[in-house]
Formats: structure tokens, sequence, C-alpha cells
């Protein structure tokens, strides 16, 4: 997450970002992972829209993600379009062709590819890496 959240920092000047929540990838009822336990992240598979809202909004809200954030609706349609489940990297150029499209994540998952070609694009831009925000004092407002 933090990778992203620094492209986007980084470049947010010169192109559109967007990251869409797609269907849970270790639900309780599915396949529980240690991690999501130890991270007290632990949702079921949502089965309505306003389940999979929610579990979004507790993201944004519980690590203070910056980048503009969408949510795919019940039938599943951008995953199904993207293949993007668990996690997948894409870059639409303006012509709105898929310039990149970057591997099945968590092995394959690779930010450095979308900062390589949105260096070569608009020129290595880099900031100050922001400071993980302290969790009792992230913002409470909701994605943008």
């Amino acid at each position: 997450m933090g990778d992203i959240v620094q492209l986007f920092n980084d470049y947010k000047d010169h192109a559109d970002f967007l990251t869409v929540y797609v269907r849970e990838a270790h639900p309780t009822d599915e396949w529980q992972m240690k991690s999501n336990v130890k991270e007290d992240v632990c949702y079921v598979q949502p089965k309505t829209i306003e389940q999979r809202l929610a579990i979004a909004n507790d993201f944004t809200k519980r690590y203070n993600y910056p980048v503009p954030f969408g949510v795919d609706d019940m039938s599943n349609a951008v995953n199904d379009l993207y293949a993007a489940w668990p996690e997948r990297l894409y870059i639409v150029d303006e012509t709105g062709r898929i310039a990149y499209k970057g591997g099945n994540g968590p092995f394959k998952y690779n930010p450095k590819e979308v900062r390589d070609w949105l260096a070569q694009k608009f020129g290595e831009v880099k900031h100050a890496v922001a400071k993980p925000a302290d969790q009792k004092t992230q913002s409470t407002a909701g994605p943008r």
C-alpha cells in the first residue's frame, strides 16, 4: 500500500489515480489469513453493496488512504473486466488504451514497473516519503 501512496504523491500532478475495491481477498467465511487477524481486518465476504462500501470506508479511514477510491458493484464488473482479484495494477493512457497491465498480486504485483512507466512518460518525480499517520490521530474523512 505504501508504494501506491508514494506513486500517487509523486505523480498526482501528472496522472489520475484510482483504486477500486473488488471482492474481499481473505474473508473470514472463505480464506482467512493470520495476518488479517493480527491487523484486525476481518470481514465476511460482502453480500450487498452497502457491506462492500462499509469495508471500503473502513479501509480508507483506518489507513488514511489518500488515493481516489472506487468500489466495484456486486456483479463484480470491474474485477471481471480487469481480472483484478486479489490485486493488479493498470495504466490506462489518455486515449483509453491499456498501456500497462501488471501481473496478479501478490507475487507479480510490481509498483516499480508503474513507477518506471510514469518516469519514462513524465520524468522521474520523487517526493519525501510521508511518515505513516498515527492511527490514534488519523482523519475520519471518507474517500474523495
